[in-house]
């Protein structure tokens, strides 16, 4: 378990400083060599950089994928956009509560800081529980398969994930691991690159979009926006249903998933409150701007039926639909599958900073050398966590329902995280606690809206659906109890960790973070002996 010294930094964090109960005396302590951690400012992200490591996050596979499974859940055009309206509106309260936390505490770690603030008794077990979702369900294995299948698709093959197609992905979180280990600077220069290409993409599919509403498409009107509203049913589509409904908002949020990117890497950003209070609201509008329109643009050169069935190849239906089967039309996907190696890279950049982060308080195995910095100033130990665990998602499962349930499953336990981050701001707000302050506010009304909503996802995937209770492979409620069951083994990993294991081999490692005058991190492990029952 590990401590904090009380330097300018942390008391933001308002973690309190000295040992537990059950430490014996400094005597009986070993100081392990101390670790150092300092960026220079052309190393550091600005504005611009860190727009597009939120957008390259928030787009990836979801919007090019995600529309099929939207409109087969609910069966209406009108109500399929009216809920991706309402999954960038409450991305928007997300944004504003994840903003007074992180201008309040302008440090890496994103929701891990939050909760630690918040609950601190026991100590850091809220930590453990993130992290048992993060390092678990937070690898790269949708975007990187989704690479591999469009890169296929791109060369005139339509395959599911097969082993040429997982190959490709290997190769793609690869790329972007070794990018960030050994050239940091490249990589964060490559997904700001990638970032403009899907901004390119995204324009270039919505105004593709008003060419086919005005007729200039390869196949017969669809008439997808006749009598929009009303539910229809079809092949592989329609019903509708509060379980339904919830799916396919699930969905929807995942699409917008990544708005709290540059929340994880605040240490690395230039002016870090500055550079937040703008970037994010930029790339969220934006990003929730490019969704509707690129959805209206599927619905007016895809068939209902087709666009139900098509899951994640939506955007190669349309291109070639607009465009028909020549060199363009072909080279389009490719320009996707490129979209899709700027969120792995914008994925593995965060998370990894956020797998540093718990090493550097100690809650890992061999924690120093995750959090290590060796030898290129970049944390290739904890990029290495991000990338095998990707790829035992990517080898492991079978293709079909076991691979899907596995790399949709990130988000539900996210909806539980998001949901004590909120009741924690409404808790120090409502108690006025001390010493908190930020720049930024977030109202009262807001705070509930978004904690119901991320209540709402907690609990109806619980509901059994009308009709088969196996329709996704497996039973429906298998999906939200692994989920908890997921969180859950953070406890269980908590409880071991700092009461078992000490207890076990008599001493624990605790990590002391300070701060230098110049403002450079340094942690010191030490090896501190507890008392035996």
């Amino acid at each position: 378990m590990a401590e904090h010294a009380k330097t300018p930094l942390t008391a933001e964090v308002g973690q309190k400083t000295g040992g537990s109960e059950d430490e014996v005396p400094t005597d009986n302590e070993s100081t392990i060599e101390a670790q150092q951690y300092s960026y220079t400012e052309d190393r550091k992200i600005g504005i611009t950089g860190s727009v597009f490591l939120i957008l390259n996050k928030m787009i990836g596979t979801g919007i090019f994928s995600t529309p099929s499974s939207i409109f087969a859940a609910t069966g209406s055009v009108g109500i399929s956009l009216m809920l991706w309206v309402i999954g960038g509106l409450l991305t928007f309260f997300g944004l504003s509560v994840f903003l007074e936390f992180g201008l309040a505490i302008p440090r890496s770690g994103g929701e891990k800081n939050y909760l630690e603030r918040v609950y601190r008794r026991p100590r850091y077990l809220a930590t453990c529980v993130l992290a048992s979702q993060m390092i678990l369900l937070g690898f790269s294995s949708g975007n990187s398969l989704a690479f591999g299948r469009y890169i296929l698709f791109a060369s005139g093959r339509e395959v599911p994930d097969g082993w040429e197609a997982r190959g490709l992905a290997i190769l793609c979180v690869t790329i972007a691991v070794v990018l960030h280990s050994t050239l940091p600077k490249w990589g964060i220069r490559l997904f700001n690159v990638l970032g403009i290409f899907k901004v390119v993409i995204l324009l270039f599919i919505v105004f593709a979009g008003f060419a086919a509403l005005a007729g200039h498409r390869l196949v017969p009107n669809p008439h997808n926006f006749d009598n929009a509203f009303k539910i229809e049913t079809g092949d592989g589509y329609g019903g509708g249903g509060a379980y339904a409904y919830s799916n396919a908002l699930l969905n929807i949020i995942y699409s917008y998933k990544g708005w709290e990117n540059a929340n994880y890497v605040l240490s690395e950003l230039k002016h870090p409150r500055k550079t937040l209070s703008i970037a994010a609201p930029l790339a969220i509008g934006g990003v929730t701007i490019l969704y509707v329109l690129a959805n209206v643009a599927y619905f007016a050169a895809i068939p209902k039926s087709d666009l139900a069935k098509s899951e994640v190849i939506v955007a190669g239906l349309f291109f070639r639909n607009v465009f028909g089967k020549s060199a363009a039309a072909r080279s389009l996907p490719a320009f996707v599958a490129l979209s899709n190696l700027g969120n792995v890279l914008a994925v593995s950049f965060a998370h990894a900073r956020l797998n540093q982060e718990l090493a550097k308080e100690g809650l890992l195995p061999f924690s120093r050398f995750w959090a290590s910095n060796r030898p290129f100033n970049a944390p290739a130990a904890s990029l290495f966590i991000h990338w095998i665990v990707t790829v035992i998602v990517l080898v492991a499962p079978p293709a079909g329902p076991a691979y899907n349930f596995i790399v949709n499953l990130y988000t539900y336990p996210g909806s539980w995280i998001n949901g004590f981050v909120t009741a924690g701001l409404i808790y120090l707000q409502w108690t006025k606690a001390e010493n908190w302050t930020s720049p930024w506010h977030t109202f009262l009304p807001i705070s509930v809206i978004y904690l119901l909503s991320n209540i709402f996802l907690a609990i109806v995937p619980f509901i059994p659906p009308e009709g088969s209770w196996n329709a996704d492979g497996y039973p429906y409620y298998v999906f939200p109890v692994v989920g908890v069951a997921v969180l859950i083994l953070g406890g269980v990993y908590w409880a071991f960790w700092t009461k078992v294991f000490p207890r076990i081999g008599g001493y624990k490692i605790v990590a002391d973070r300070t701060f230098d005058e110049s403002g450079t991190e340094v942690v010191r492990y030490r090896k501190v002996a507890v008392k035996k029952d």
